[in-house]
């Protein structure tokens, strides 16, 4: 039997959080939903890049992860505000939350979108369950469009369901995309959008998939999709019918097989609920203004040491070491370049951290032939570390044995300096009630 499969995934979810926040701190105050508005920082920070945007704003052609600057000439009135990651945290916990109110069938692919497997859930009572969870809600004439949608065939109404949870009780929308895997269900989410559902399933796929352009394949990049153009593949169906053996050839064998077989709608349909540990541990951070070759020395140390006692902490609250050290740097044209290096002894220290973290961007940076010697400024630096293990092969280092060594003789001082106290209590009795008023325990 088919799995049933949805992809849930929030519109806009960093400024439809915004504008939450912003209604529920102030209702009368605008929806930034409705008007011209991105998420996107500060302009003055240079931390500006687009990274959500409203409607209205899309009608400008604003996109997703260009400056702000460049977003602003196309729309001057645009409201751009700075990016909240413990509001973003808050609302993605209470929409996942809802998410596995339904099942636990769920696999959270990222802050704002999730699969779930709802193969099962055709004889859900919803009507129930919407009475238990949402206050509002009842067969009275407001809620009359709900009620309509809720007598729509399975899993229709299931979606319908779910939409109408997560918009009454947070105050934001979903999309829902309705497969037999997760392929399908995926692009079926990013259908018309807001709070809509749609289905894709194999019998669609001709009508619905095959028309849109190549570059809106899930996981077809733009590179890809260029290449693929260039051979004369414009459209998702062209890929699907095109000779899979001269795909492989102009694409190599891995991406070539990916390409045809999701342009025909092959994909998994196991939703994995197991959380896989963290495979690495790094921050980076968009430099206020431009490091070069004349304020490198003054300006690179205090952001590489606040990466790095980042990355220290939260390795030190996972209890996990990393024997690789890796910084990237993204240049002022938004060219990315990285490094990594193999240390002796896996560490989560944050000086050992920073020490070869300098040592790796110094090279790329101010060595010979190093990126400097061509002129170029950098706006973002990262410090990273992988190769991660629980310290249970550490070798012992020189520091190491001097901190034992430490610790112990501090041991020492405190056990005679109690000693100490008890020999004085013990004469002070003695002397005053004689020898025979205290004796020692064994």
């Amino acid at each position: 039997m088919s799995r049933i499969i949805f992809h849930v995934d929030v519109n806009s979810a960093f400024l439809s959080w915004s504008a939450v926040k912003r209604l529920t701190e102030d209702p009368g105050c605008v929806d930034l939903r409705t008007i011209p508005s991105v998420v996107g920082g500060d302009v003055k920070t240079r931390h500006g890049i687009v990274t959500a945007k409203s409607i209205p704003a899309k009608k400008y052609g604003i996109q997703t992860a260009e400056p702000i600057a460049s977003a602003m000439k196309k729309c001057p009135k645009l409201v751009v505000v700075s990016s909240d990651f413990h509001t973003y945290k808050e609302y993605s916990h209470a929409f996942i939350d809802i998410l596995r109110s339904y099942t636990d069938i769920l696999e959270q692919v990222s802050i704002d979108e999730a699969f779930l497997d709802v193969t099962s859930l055709k004889n859900m009572d919803l009507y129930s369950h919407l009475r238990e969870n949402v206050p509002s809600f009842s067969k009275e004439p407001e809620n009359a469009q709900i009620l309509e949608e809720l007598k729509k065939p399975f899993p229709i109404n299931l979606a319908a369901a779910i939409r109408y949870e997560i918009r009454t009780n947070l105050g934001f929308t979903v999309n829902v995309g309705i497969s037999s895997n997760k392929l399908l269900a995926k692009m079926a989410s990013d259908f018309t959008k807001p709070d809509r559902t749609h289905t894709l399933f194999f019998d669609e796929i001709k009508t619905k998939m095959w028309p849109l352009d190549i570059g809106d394949l899930f996981g077809c990049g733009k590179k890809t999709a260029d290449r693929l153009r260039g051979i004369g593949i414009r459209t998702i169906g062209e890929a699907a019918t095109y000779d899979p053996v001269l795909l492989k050839s102009q694409l190599g064998d891995r991406t070539g097989e990916y390409i045809y077989s999701s342009a025909n709608g092959y994909g998994s349909d196991i939703v994995n609920t197991t959380h896989e540990d963290a495979k690495s541990y790094s921050n980076e951070t968009t430099t206020s203004s431009d490091i070069t070759s004349e304020n490198y020395d003054s300006d690179m140390p205090p952001i590489v040491r606040k990466l790095s006692e980042s990355v220290s902490r939260r390795m030190k609250r996972d209890n996990v070491y990393g024997g690789t050290v890796s910084i990237c740097v993204k240049t002022s044209d938004f060219k990315r370049f990285s490094r990594q290096m193999k240390i002796a002894d896996s560490t989560n220290d944050a000086d050992v951290i920073y020490e070869n973290a300098m040592i790796l961007i110094g090279n790329l940076l101010t060595g010979e032939n190093g990126l400097f010697e061509e002129g170029i400024h950098i706006r973002l630096v990262g410090v990273g570390l992988d190769h991660l293990d629980d310290g249970s092969y550490r070798q012992g280092t020189l520091f190491d044995w001097v901190n034992i060594y430490q610790e112990d003789i501090k041991k020492e001082k405190a056990a005679e300096e109690k000693n100490k106290k008890l020999d004085a209590m013990e004469e002070m009795i003695k002397n005053r009630y004689g020898d025979g008023a205290i004796k020692k325990g064994f």
